[in-house]
């Protein structure tokens, strides 16, 4: 897709949450403009990176995917850590030397704004948005695979998103930086509740 000489990018979507705010239902396969939130996110991350990983409970949820083309579905390996368990599975078998890392619930991630994220890479680790020094989004952000491997796979303190972005080399970018691409920011919108979910005009089911 990019040329022999180019860096692959590969996304990681994080598949296996509880989603105990949305009453246990399957928030993936919510309903958004005629399209499921995976199938949207999908289609967005199919058109600009080379991988995509998706990363689940375990092999029987897995089997929720298998219909999708296009990309491969793994288990957790450290289950019962949240995402950050996901994200140590799928940085196993992502192929690109960088990734785009979301959760299930953000169908309205753009390809300007993920394509923004992969240029300010450079020599960091991670390019992490932020509302402010407090409030981060690691979960709509871009890493390189071999950073995210080391501090993953180390042992000691327990692991974390917040201890991940502020030991690797990180990159934050503010919000206003991204409105020059996404000016109402609805790339950050995620959906935990049944009502934000109609907020946006989604539905449970078939449209």
């Amino acid at each position: 897709m990019w040329g022999a000489l180019s860096i692959m990018r590969s996304a990681i979507v994080l598949v296996g949450g509880l989603a105990e705010r949305a009453g246990g239902m399957e928030k993936y396969f919510f309903r958004y403009r005629g399209r499921t939130f995976i199938d949207t996110m999908i289609y967005t991350l199919s058109g600009i990176l080379d991988d995509i990983v998706l990363v689940a409970r375990d092999k029987e949820q897995c089997r929720r995917f298998s219909h999708i083309k296009g990309v491969r579905c793994v288990a957790d390996i450290r289950r019962g850590i949240g995402p950050i368990g996901g994200l140590h599975a799928g940085v196993q078998y992502i192929r690109g030397d960088t990734v785009f890392v979301s959760a299930c619930d953000m169908p309205l991630i753009k390809k300007e704004v993920i394509l923004h994220l992969f240029s300010l890479i450079e020599s960091y680790d991670a390019v992490v948005p932020c509302w402010d020094k407090d409030r981060l989004e690691p979960l709509h952000a871009v890493y390189r695979r071999d950073a995210l491997m080391r501090y993953l796979d180390q042992g000691g303190e327990p692991l974390s998103l917040r201890g991940m972005v502020q030991t690797l080399n990180t990159r934050f970018v503010g919000v206003n930086e991204i409105r020059t691409v996404d000016p109402e920011l609805t790339s950050f919108i995620n959906i935990n509740r049944l009502e934000e979910l109609e907020a946006i005009g989604g539905t449970q089911g078939s449209d």
